[in-house]
C-alpha cells in the first residue's frame, strides 16, 4: 500500500507560501490538499499498479514505481494550484518515473507477471481463468506496439483514462492519441479476439 506518512513540503515550488487557492484569470482553482491526493491515490491504485505492471513487464517494479510517483506527487503538490485533472496528472508523473526506470543503469532484469493477483477478495476458479486469460491477451496486444501507441492502449484498456485524459498525461494532441489508438487497435487485431472496452471489437 502506497505510504501515506510520507512527510511533504509546505511551499510552494518557486518558494512562496502555499495558499488554500489560486488564481487562473477570473477562475479559483483549488490547490490539491494532502486528503484530496491521498484520496486520489487510493482510488486508483489498482488501476495505477496495473498499467504500470504491463508497461514494465513487472509488478514488483510497478509497486516499486506506485510508491515512486505517490513521493514525487506528494513533495510536489503544494507547487500545483492549477491542475484541473489529478488522474491524469499523477499518470503522467507515474509514467515519468516508469520511464526512468527503463532508462537507467541499474534497471533489473525484467520479470514474468505474477500468475494471480494478490490476496484480496474471495474469487471463484472461474475469475481466476478469466482474469489470466485477460491478462494474457493483454500482453500478447503489448507487445505489438511502438513505445507511444503501448501508453495510450494502456492508458485506456487499464488505466481507464478518456482520450482527453490521455493526451493530459502524455502530453499528446487528442487527435494524436486517437491516432495512435487506432494504430494499436489494428496491430491488436492481428493478435487477439477480443472486445475493446469502447465497443471495438479487436
Amino acid at each position: 500500500m502506497l505510504d501515506p506518512s510520507y512527510p511533504g513540503v509546505t511551499m510552494s515550488i518557486d518558494g512562496s507560501q502555499g495558499q488554500p487557492m489560486s488564481r487562473l484569470g477570473d477562475q479559483s482553482v483549488p490547490v490539491i490538499g494532502d486528503e484530496q491526493l491521498l484520496a486520489a491515490f487510493e482510488s486508483m491504485r489498482d488501476e495505477l499498479v496495473s498499467t504500470l505492471s504491463f508497461f514494465l513487464r513487472s509488478r514488483d517494479d510497478a509497486m516499486d514505481i506506485g510508491q515512486e510517483a505517490f513521493l514525487r506527487c506528494w513533495k510536489n503538490r503544494s507547487g500545483f494550484g492549477q491542475i484541473s485533472n489529478i488522474k491524469a496528472w499523477i499518470f503522467r508523473v507515474a509514467l515519468n518515473a516508469a520511464r526512468d526506470l527503463k532508462r537507467s543503469a541499474w534497471k533489473r532484469k525484467s520479470r514474468a507477471l505474477p500468475e494471480q493477483e494478490p490476496v484480496g477478495a474471495m474469487r471463484t476458479g472461474i475469475d481466476l481463468v478469466q482474469d489470466e486469460e485477460e491478462r494474457r491477451r493483454v500482453r500478447d496486444a503489448v507487445l505489438v506496439l511502438r513505445s507511444e501507441e503501448r501508453e495510450v492502449f494502456l492508458l485506456r484498456q487499464n488505466g481507464e483514462l478518456t482520450y482527453e485524459e490521455i493526451a493530459d498525461t502524455v502530453d499528446r494532441p487528442v487527435g494524436t492519441v486517437k491516432t495512435q489508438m487506432r494504430s494499436a487497435l489494428q496491430k491488436s487485431k492481428q493478435t487477439n479476439q477480443w472486445r475493446w472496452r469502447d465497443g471495438h471489437e479487436l
